[in-house]
């Protein structure tokens, strides 16, 4: 099957066309960095010839409103034009859980208007909400690292590894578009101020974490929001088996 994936030199991407090709499957990589612009659509047109189904798990910009909107507004409606055009069958979405419960973080304004753009589009879609990566909290902490010390939110997470993520898009790309999946997440809830801590630990590298609400994310994002649902698909690797891999 000639499968397309956007975003494809980044870390959910790679593992994803990984997976795609072990499978056996004719993956095609869509990135800036390889000729094709999801924000002119230059190059689209070419790369979508053939393609059965595009796995979308571009990233943008997380600090600015109009600029996540913008980014995630622009590169979908290019993207979903062109696999009209291309006769693409199936569009898959990698998104957030908890995005439609948080409304003042600027990058979940875009995953939003994404998610609509895609579920109002004439190409059949599903769209797949997964928790936080296991390397997640140790990346939100070097966000903010000086000297030393970096702040952090207490958030409550349920992490998923970044491989199962792509296991899960290679899998359902491959079949018939379902609307909006399950919640994908890992195995057991987690604080993310132990997470960095530990993840930091493994890498030899030391900061001093100074837990906080202020920042990108906020109380709005506290307690359960950012949790799986009921009938959530949980993936196998825990955070431990995950950070072993790290040292």
């Amino acid at each position: 099957m000639r499968i397309a994936v956007a975003g494809a030199t980044g870390n959910i991407g790679a593992l994803t066309v990984t997976a795609l090709e072990r499978a056996g499957h004719d993956v095609v990589r869509i990135s800036r960095s390889l000729g094709v612009d999801l924000l002119t659509g230059d190059g689209l047109g070419d790369a979508l010839a053939g393609v059965e189904a595009v796995v979308d798990v571009t990233n943008g910009p997380a600090g600015d409103h109009a600029a996540a909107v913008h980014f995630f507004a622009t590169t979908t409606r290019n993207l979903l034009a062109a696999e009209e055009r291309a006769g693409v069958r199936h569009h898959v979405l990698l998104s957030i859980v908890g995005i439609h419960q948080v409304e003042g973080n600027p990058h979940y304004a875009g995953k939003r208007e994404q998610e609509r753009l895609v579920s109002a589009g004439s190409v059949p879609w599903t769209i797949v909400p997964a928790t936080q990566f296991h390397d997640f909290a140790a990346m939100v902490a070097s966000w903010t690292e000086q000297d030393g010390v970096a702040t952090i939110p207490p958030l409550l997470v349920q992490p998923i590894a970044p491989a199962d993520v792509a296991g899960v898009l290679a899998e359902i790309v491959t079949g018939e578009p379902q609307g909006r999946y399950a919640d994908v997440a890992g195995p057991e809830p987690q604080d993310l101020v132990d997470l960095a801590r530990r993840t930091n630990q493994a890498r030899g590298h030391e900061v001093q974490l100074v837990p906080t609400w202020s920042g990108l994310f906020g109380l709005e994002m506290a307690g359960n929001v950012l949790l799986p649902g009921e009938k959530a698909r949980l993936a196998p690797t825990t955070f431990d088996e995950w950070l072993a891999g790290q040292r």
